[in-house]
C-alpha cells in the first residue's frame, strides 16, 4: 500500500517507519524543512531505541520518503495518517488547529474518484472526526471520496517500536465497511499472534485513548499518595506495592511511586479529558485530584533537600541525574527534573546535570542556567548532594565509592527508589527516597 503520514514527531516518525518495515511505500510530510532535510539525508531527529536501524533500512530500500509538500505526499496514497500535535490550550482543551488546518488543505486536494482514508492518529477529543469531515467538506471535499477514521496510538516512548510492531490491540473507529477492510489488511502483519483489531464507532475510539491514559495516570498518582502515607505512618511502599501488585485484578505495572508523571501524553490527555467533561457539564473529580497531586509530587523532594541544608541553598551545588521524563527517551516535556531545577535555582543553588540523551533538549530550553556534565560522575564533582530524577539503567548500579569520593556530603535524594535501603545504610549515606524510611541523620 502507499501511505502518507502528516507530521514527523514521535508518533509520525515511528508510524511511518514501522509501516515501511512491512513493505508499504510511505511518504512522510512535515512543514519543517530543516527536519525534512535531515530525515531525507538519513539523520534521525528523535531518540527512540530500535528506530534508527529500521529507519535507515527502509530508506535504503526506497520505501520511506520525506517531503514538505502535502500535495506530493498524498498523491497516489489511499491512506493518510494525521500525526499532528494537539497541544493543550490555555483552558486545558486540546488545540486542534494543526489537524483542522491540514483537513482544510486536504479538502482542496482530494479529487473526485480518488478515494482516501484519512486517519486521526493523534490523540484528539471526542467529536474530532466529525470536525475533520466538516473541514474537508467546507473546503472543496466531496462526500464519497474519503472516510474519516479514528485510530489512536498507544505507543510508549522508549519502547515505541516494539509497541507498534507487536501491539496489545489496535483500536479503529469507523462506520465504513470499505475502510474496515483496508485497515484490516494494513494491520494484519502486526496482529499475527492473535492480538485483536477492535472496531468501534469514531467517538468511542477517540475516548478510548483518553480513558486509557487517564486511568494509568490515576494509577501512578494513587501510588504516589500511598507513598506519602507510608512516609507518615512508617510503612514501606515497596512492600505495599508488591502486596497490591500480586492481586491479578490490580496487576504489577504502573505501581512504582516517584516524583510524578510527565511526558507528551499523560499531562495533556488528563487535562483534555477533564476539560471535555466540563464541556458537557460533568465534573470528573478524580481527574481534578490526579492533576493536583501530580503537580505537587514533582516537587516532593524539594522541601526535603532544603531541610537537609537548613533552608539555605545559596552557594550549594546540587547534582541531578536524569532530565528526561522517563528513561530511554530524550523527551523533556513536563519532566519532573525541570520543576526541581527551577526550585533549586530559585533557592540560590547551582545545578549540575547529566542525562544520556536529553541534555541537548534541556540546553535549548535553559541555556547556561545549569551545568551539563560529560558523565554521571562528572556531574558529582564538588557537589553537596545528588538528586536522582530519571531511572536510567546506568544509574541503578553505580560505583558508590566513586560517588562518595566526589560528593562533599554522602547525601542522595532518590526520586525513583533505585537503591536498596540496607545497602545505603551500610555505605553510610544519608538517603531519602519515596515512601520508604529515611536512612541516616
Amino acid at each position: 500500500m502507499k501511505i502518507a503520514v502528516i507530521g514527523t514527531g514521535y508518533v509520525g516518525l515511528v508510524t511511518g517507519t514501522c509501516f515501511a518495515e512491512t513493505g508499504n511505500e510511505v511518504i512522510c510530510v512535515d512543514i519543517d524543512k530543516s527536519k525534512v532535510d535531515k530525515l531525507a539525508s538519513g539523520k534521525i531527529t528523535i531518540y527512540e531505541p530500535g528506530l534508527e536501524k529500521i529507519f535507515l533500512r527502509n530508506q535504503k530500500e526506497n520505501r520511506l520518503h520525506f517531503t514538505t509538500s502535502l500535495s506530493e505526499g498524498i498523491e497516489g496514497a489511499e491512506i493518510i495518517f494525521l500525526a499532528l500535535p494537539t497541544p493543550p490550550g490555555e483552558d486545558g482543551s486540546a488545540d486542534l488547529k494543526y489537524i483542522l488546518g491540514v483537513a482544510k488543505d486536504l479538502g482542496a486536494l482530494i479529487k473526485e474518484g480518488d478515494y482516501k482514508i484519512i486517519i486521526d492518529k493523534s490523540t484528539v477529543p471526542v467529536g474530532t472526526a466529525d470536525k475533520v469531515e466538516a473541514a474537508l467538506l467546507a473546503n472543496g471535499g466531496i462526500k464519497g471520496t474519503f472516510d474519516i477514521v479514528s485510530n489512536p496510538e498507544f505507543l510508549r516512548e522508549g519502547v515505541a517500536v516494539d509497541d507498534f510492531m507487536k501491539p496489545d490491540r489496535v483500536v479503529i473507529g469507523t462506520s465504513s465497511e470499505r475502510a474496515k477492510k483496508v485497515l484490516s489488511d494494513l494491520y494484519g502483519p502486526f496482529v499475527r499472534q492473535g492480538n485483536p483489531i477492535i472496531f468501534m464507532d469514531e467517538k468511542s475510539a477517540e475516548l478510548t485513548k483518553y480513558a486509557a491514559n487517564s486511568f494509568l495516570a490515576t494509577k501512578i498518582t494513587f501510588m504516589n499518595e500511598i507513598a506519602q502515607l507510608c512516609e507518615l505512618l512508617g510503612a514501606d511502599v515497596d512492600m505495599v506495592r508488591k502486596g497490591m501488585g500480586s492481586d491479578e485484578r490490580i496487576g504489577r505495572r504502573f505501581l512504582f511511586p516517584g516524583i510524578g508523571y510527565g511526558g507528551s501524553c499523560f499531562p495533556k490527555d488528563v487535562q483534555a479529558l477533564a476539560k471535555s467533561s466540563t464541556e458537557v457539564n460533568y465534573s470528573f473529580k478524580i481527574l481534578d485530584a490526579v492533576m493536583d497531586v501530580n503537580e505537587k509530587q514533582k516537587l516532593h523532594l524539594v522541601p526535603k533537600i532544603k531541610a537537609w541544608f537548613k533552608n539555605d541553598l545559596k552557594g550549594k551545588k546540587i547534582a541531578i541525574w536524569g532530565l528526561a521524563f522517563k528513561p530511554n527517551t530524550d523527551d523533556i516535556r513536563e519532566a519532573p527534573a525541570l520543576y526541581i531545577i527551577d526550585a533549586l535555582l530559585e533557592a540560590g543553588a547551582t545545578v549540575s546535570t547529566f542525562d544520556p540523551e536529553a541534555m541537548k533538549n534541556v540546553k535549548e530550553l535553559l541555556g547556561d542556567k545549569i551545568i551539563y556534565a560529560e558523565s554521571q560522575y562528572d556531574a558529582l564533582k564538588n557537589a553537596d548532594a545528588l538528586v536522582i530524577a530519571t531511572e536510567w539503567s546506568e544509574f541503578r548500579q553505580p560505583d558508590f565509592n566513586k560517588i562518595s569520593s566526589l560528593l562533599k556530603n554522602k547525601v542522595i535524594f532518590d526520586g525513583r527508589n533505585l537503591f536498596d535501603l540496607s545497602q545505603m545504610q551500610n555505605l553510610g549515606f544519608y538517603y531519602v527516597s519515596i515512601g520508604r524510611k529515611q536512612i541516616g541523620q
